[in-house]
């Protein structure tokens, strides 16, 4: 699934997960998950909230995360998109999604290089 980092003010305060998603990877009954950051894994609580109108992950942990890997909107920009892969029963890795411009560049870049048949 696609999350998207969340900004209030000047810091990063966690993920926006969508009520979409949350509806289909989160059970209700679901109090706490486990985030894979790297090397660092982390069990974030969700707020009742999460199920109806604040589908949001907080957590001082994973903010300092996102802000050490500059996974954060700038001011005046969109949040920046994650890949958040199911790795378990109530566990996800967060990991950065390539950005679609960067992968087409790439691309024309490894053919253009390649020799003619």
């Amino acid at each position: 699934m696609v999350v998207k980092t969340q900004r209030k003010g000047r810091s990063v305060t966690g993920l926006h997960v969508g009520a979409n998603n949350v509806k289909r990877y989160f059970p209700k009954d679901t109090s706490v998950i486990e985030l894979q950051l790297d090397h660092l894994q982390i069990q974030c609580g969700l707020d009742p909230d999460f199920w109806r109108d604040q589908p949001e992950i907080h957590d001082p942990r994973l903010c300092a995360w996102l802000e050490s890997k500059h996974l954060h909107a700038k001011p005046g920009r969109t949040p920046v998109p994650l890949a958040m892969i199911p790795a378990g029963k109530n566990s996800f890795r967060l990991q950065p999604v390539a950005h679609p411009v960067a992968m087409h560049a790439d691309l024309k870049v490894k053919h253009a290089a390649s020799p003619a048949a």
